[in-house]
Formats: structure tokens, C-alpha cells, sequence
């Protein structure tokens, strides 16, 4: 879902250019007009010093999409780690091959999905961990771990640390 700011910083800036659109979401932008090379060079200037990037290679916006399906998947509240399947799910809503998206996500971004999946989880651990609400048990079956230990395992091998090093530290940290 685009932001309500995100999404008039781009309608203005369409606007600006005598462009109409027709939808802004995220990831996409449909306008009713042809973009001369012209209004792309400067949509993307201003989409840039707004913070924002313009993807115009068809490639790079479907990486964006997985990109997107993968963090939405794990902040759905009714989120249930035991019919997760990542590829199946990229597979129905993408349309495409599951060989030729995994290929593609690592050819344009240098890592799998599986390490993007895993990075993300890594993130989400963090963030568990941080707000303390959950334990460790809790943790490892929200985000789909096969035990606390592998849990475990991969966030040291990610990070550097333990979890529970990391949950000290940052207790710590609020504390000073």
C-alpha cells in the first residue's frame, strides 16, 4: 500500500509534467498519456530528490514485486507459518515460472530469495526481539523455524551474535 504522501508527491509531480494518472500504487504508476524521453528524465529527477526510484525496466519492477509479496507475507496479522510457501505463493500471484523468478531475482539483486527471505527473518527476529513481547519458542514459530535452535543458528550465523546476546544488548542499550 503506497502512503497517502508518497502517493500526492507523485500525482503532483505527474501533474507538473501534464501528465494525468490513473492509478498510483506501489510499484506501479499508470498515466493516460505517452511519456516522451523528455517528462521520464524529469519525473525521474523529482522522484529521486523526493526520495523515491523510478523503475522502468520491466525486470527490476517485478524483482520489486517479489521483493514486496515476501515482506507482505510476513506482516499479514493472520500470518500461519505452516501453509507458507513462499514459491507457490510468488508463483500464483506473479504469474510466472517459480525457476525463471528466482533466477531473475538473483540476477538483478546478486543474492537468492531464499537469502532475501532469510535477511528479512533475521530483521524480523531483531524487531521481536527488541519490543520483548515474545520469547524465543514463540519467536521461532511465528517466522516458521523448525526449532529455537535453527532459529538460533542462523540468526549467529547472520549477525554475528546470539539472540540472546542480541536482546541483552538492546536491553541494555534502552537503559542507558
Amino acid at each position: 500500500m503506497v502512503s497517502s504522501r508518497c502517493k500526492m508527491f507523485v500525482e503532483n509531480e505527474l501533474t507538473k509534467l501534464g501528465l494525468h494518472c490513473t492509478n498510483v500504487a506501489l510499484g506501479e504508476i499508470d498515466v493516460k498519456e505517452e511519456i516522451t524521453r523528455d517528462q521520464l528524465i524529469a519525473l525521474k529527477t523529482s522522484l529521486d530528490e523526493g526520495g523515491l526510484d523510478l523503475l522502468a525496466d520491466k525486470k527490476e519492477i517485478l524483482v520489486e514485486k517479489i521483493k514486496i509479496i515476501i515482506v507482505e507475507m510476513f506482516n499479514y496479522a493472520d500470518y500461519n507459518p505452516s501453509q507458507l510457501n513462499f514459491s507457490e505463493c510468488l508463483k500464483q500471484k506473479l504469474q510466472y515460472d517459480y525457476t525463471y523468478l528466482a533466477n531473475l531475482f538473483s540476477q538483478t539483486t546478486g543474492i537468492t530469495i531464499e537469502h532475501y527471505i532469510i535477511a528479512h527473518k533475521i530483521e524480523s527476529i531483531k524487531s521481536l526481539l527488541s519490543y520483548g513481547e515474545l520469547n524465543l519458542n514463540e519467536i521461532s514459530y511465528k517466522l516458521n523455524y523448525r526449532s529455537v535452535a535453527h532459529l538460533s543458528n542462523q540468526f549467529k550465523q547472520n549477525t554475528g551474535h546470539t539472540p540472546s546476546f542480541y536482546k541483552a544488548y538492546i536491553t541494555k542499550k534502552r537503559a542507558v
